[in-house]
């Protein structure tokens, strides 16, 4: 009985076809509320600096004196707590991934 079983199965195995998809070449889709990586609108920015507080990997670097906000998007969660916190609502949380690198993904923000 276990032959048949096994036998079922590696049948529908070799006629399925892959149950993954070729990620590079095959974009994944993108729903709504997945959590990808957070977006800054500069203007309405007034490093107040909670969003720093609140980040649990201290991935976020507000500099008031310098009018500079950075984020180290490898150490970046995507927890969604900044976004949460920020009193102007400048922060949000964007559903496209940051793309994969080897060397180091730090973005900094200046208001000019």
């Amino acid at each position: 009985m276990a032959i048949l079983n096994m036998s079922k199965t590696l049948f529908k195995s070799l006629f399925h076809g892959p149950y993954t998809t070729l990620y590079p070449l095959k974009e994944k889709d993108k729903y709504e509320r997945t959590r990808g990586k957070i977006e800054i609108d500069m203007p309405q920015c007034i490093y107040c600096g909670m969003c720093q507080r609140r980040c649990p990997t201290g991935a976020i670097q507000v500099d008031k004196a310098s009018v500079s906000w950075g984020i180290d998007r490898l150490k970046c969660i995507q927890c969604g707590y900044c976004s949460e916190v920020c009193p102007k609502k400048c922060l949000s949380m964007d559903n496209h991934y940051t793309t994969p690198s080897y060397g180091e993904s730090k973005d900094k923000f200046t208001n000019a």
